[in-house]
């Protein structure tokens, strides 16, 4: 069985190469189906890969390296719109619109999905541990920078300087955590019965094929629900916003959402804050980087009337996902108020700007109140576990 679930899993990706490099026509709901089939089973190679890494370094590092291959498919469109505006300038929206969606998905979504099907099992929130202080801390340094850019209205190599300094603290802190002995089931046990260079080398190819699925998939994933969404006639900035990122974000929810199943919600939740630290420094700060790449000079990404709204709008998200985790547990009510909030973002558009104050003065309303938290909980995730 453990076998066959591997053997399906890469199966599973073999119709999105076809339809990637043979030219075939597919209509655009079947050509959705097919690449969401493929990540799919690239999410699945992801987790039992991630789990048996999880014996090899500590479970921090191996949660970064898992958020930073799983949003392959976020970068890709994402600096493909980035790359496209410097010729472009109409693309510039599109690329501030995918970014911002995605980061606001994993925390409207991701949060409260694993911690719902969670209290579904067990009627509790979940507790934060060490290593999801850790992620949370380094969030809440990369969310207080973030707040300069929309104050300034753009994006410079600078900011990308700060962000990718924020994502290599995060790196070299998080190698620093102890490595985590868990009982291994299924795929994953089979990978870890292997011997030990065998089983580094497994992990590492399909670490390697899964990174190599996502990027194919995701560009004609993407394009295929855009294009299904345009047919209804939906608003284009809305569909790059919100129905892109479904499929960008798809391996972190999927993997989340397995793990949580199996009784591991902890590194399902520590899989999607390790998704959006990754999201909010590395992607963030790649943006100025492609932009200036393709004009061929240190250029500066302007943002303008909703761009910077949009920004506003994540960063005050951000903060209050940060500060509800103060308190060591992210529970069912509060995960309830971040789906809530976001479900009004994503039915009622006209009210989105609103929800920055709504979240910007919850967030400063919850950190008065768990003032006395704040410090030691991000010291904690800052220092290294003794």
């Amino acid at each position: 069985m453990r076998v066959l679930l591997l053997i399906l899993s890469v199966a599973a990706t073999a119709p999105a190469f076809y339809v990637r490099f043979s030219g075939a026509s597919v209509s655009a709901p079947l050509q959705a189906a097919v690449f969401g089939v493929a990540v799919l089973g690239a999410a699945l190679l992801l987790s039992w890969a991630t789990e048996t890494a999880e014996h090899e370094i500590s479970r921090s590092l191996a949660m970064a390296a898992l958020a930073l291959v799983a949003i392959l498919p976020e970068y890709a469109v994402d600096i493909y719109f980035t790359w496209t505006s410097a010729v472009q300038p109409a693309y510039r929206e599109f690329a501030l619109a995918n970014m911002t969606g995605a980061n606001r998905l994993l925390v409207g979504v991701g949060w409260p999905l694993v911690v719902l099907v969670h209290a579904g099992r067990r009627r509790l929130g979940i507790r934060i541990e060490h290593p999801q202080r850790t992620e949370a801390a380094f969030l809440a340094a990369a969310t207080v920078y973030a707040a300069v850019i929309p104050l300034k209205g753009s994006l410079t190599l600078v900011d990308s300087l700060v962000l990718l300094a924020i994502f290599a603290l995060y790196v070299r802190r998080s190698a620093g955590d102890e490595s985590e002995e868990t009982a291994l089931f299924g795929p994953a046990a089979l990978i870890g019965e292997m011997g030990r260079w065998s089983r580094r080398a497994a992990i590492l190819a399909i670490f390697a094929f899964a990174a190599v699925v996502v990027l194919v998939s995701a560009e004609p994933f993407a394009d295929s629900l855009v294009a299904t969404g345009r047919s209804l006639g939906w608003n284009e900035f809305l569909l790059v916003q919100w129905i892109a990122p479904l499929a960008s974000e798809a391996p972190e929810l999927v993997i989340a959402l397995v793990w949580t199943l199996r009784r591991r919600p902890h590194a399902g939740f520590s899989a999607l804050l390790s998704s959006k630290v990754n999201q909010w420094t590395l992607l963030v700060g790649s943006i100025p980087v492609a932009y200036s790449l393709h004009l061929g000079r240190a250029a500066v990404f302007p943002l303008a009337g909703r761009q910077i709204d949009e920004m506003w709008l994540t960063v005050a998200q951000s903060l209050l996902a940060v500060v509800l985790l103060l308190d060591d547990d992210l529970g069912i009510g509060e995960s309830l108020l971040l789906l809530g909030l976001y479900a009004a973002q994503v039915f009622l558009p006209e009210v989105r700007m609103t929800e920055s104050v709504v979240y910007a003065v919850l967030a400063a309303g919850i950190l008065l109140a768990r003032r006395r938290e704040a410090w030691p909980f991000l010291r904690s995730g800052l220092s290294a576990r003794r």
